[in-house]
């Protein structure tokens, strides 16, 4: 008889904590780091044809803001899994930002952002995030990577209802579209993130890359919680005894 894998009663297990408060501030110090060292350089803009065939839709940016809740539960469902599991996604999330880190300095971006009159809620919202997002670091979209991310993170899960999972392939195709209507970003950008997140994602499912990662992370532990750090294997974390 089978018998079911035991889940953590807490939200995410002990060894996970590192991991999303990493993944998080490096997010950051990428996205505003690069701003701040590259913010006064020659940016290029790779707008092409069809993407100014995209209508302008301001009430899209309400998918565009509410991606970041959509990130905060699927990176918290992704590092519920076991350890090899959770070391395999968040080292493709770092390899990830360290990508996006080169092309924001090597190849920085920018677009044309449409004139928004200040009329309307929606309106008023876009000219906000206007003013508080400038439009640089643009290729690859770190908007439509983490989006992409979320999917694929629970991608094929057996423990994840099918249901939620093809929501999240929805509502990420739903983030990248709304990227491009509330024109933050240009279809390259928007495919440059997805690409980056399958490739990254592969990249840290090989064994010499999430190993090398859990070293770090096993490194990191010990000295936050050395209480609980001891080499466990696989088979224990999908029995729940950790």
């Amino acid at each position: 008889m089978n018998k079911k894998i035991k889940r953590p009663a807490v939200l995410v297990p002990w060894y996970s904590y590192v991991p999303l408060i990493f993944a998080l501030l490096f997010n950051t110090a990428v996205y505003t780091g690069s701003r701040f060292i590259a913010g006064g350089w020659k940016h290029y803009n790779i707008e092409t044809s069809v993407d100014r065939l995209i209508p302008f839709f301001a009430p899209s940016v309400s998918v565009y803001l509410v991606c970041y809740l959509f990130w905060g539960i699927n990176y918290i469902l992704i590092a519920r899994q076991n350890k090899e599991a959770v070391c395999r996604f968040f080292a493709g999330d770092f390899i990830s930002r360290l990508i996006c880190l080169f092309f924001y300095l090597v190849f920085p971006t920018t677009n044309v952002r449409p004139e928004v009159v200040p009329e309307g809620v929606w309106n008023q919202v876009m000219i906000w995030l206007y003013s508080v997002d400038a439009a640089d670091n643009l290729f690859p979209s770190i908007h439509c990577l983490v989006s992409w991310f979320c999917y694929i993170g629970i991608r094929g899960r057996k423990d994840i209802p099918v249901w939620y999972q093809r929501f999240s392939c929805i509502f990420a195709i739903m983030i990248c579209i709304s990227t491009l209507t509330t024109k933050q970003h240009v279809i390259a950008d928007v495919a440059g993130g997805i690409l980056a997140a399958e490739i990254c994602l592969r990249i840290g499912k090989r064994p010499p890359v999430w190993r090398g990662y859990q070293k770090v992370l096993d490194k990191a532990n010990s000295l936050i919680f050395p209480g609980k750090t001891r080499e466990v294997s696989y088979a224990d974390e999908e029995k729940g005894t950790v």
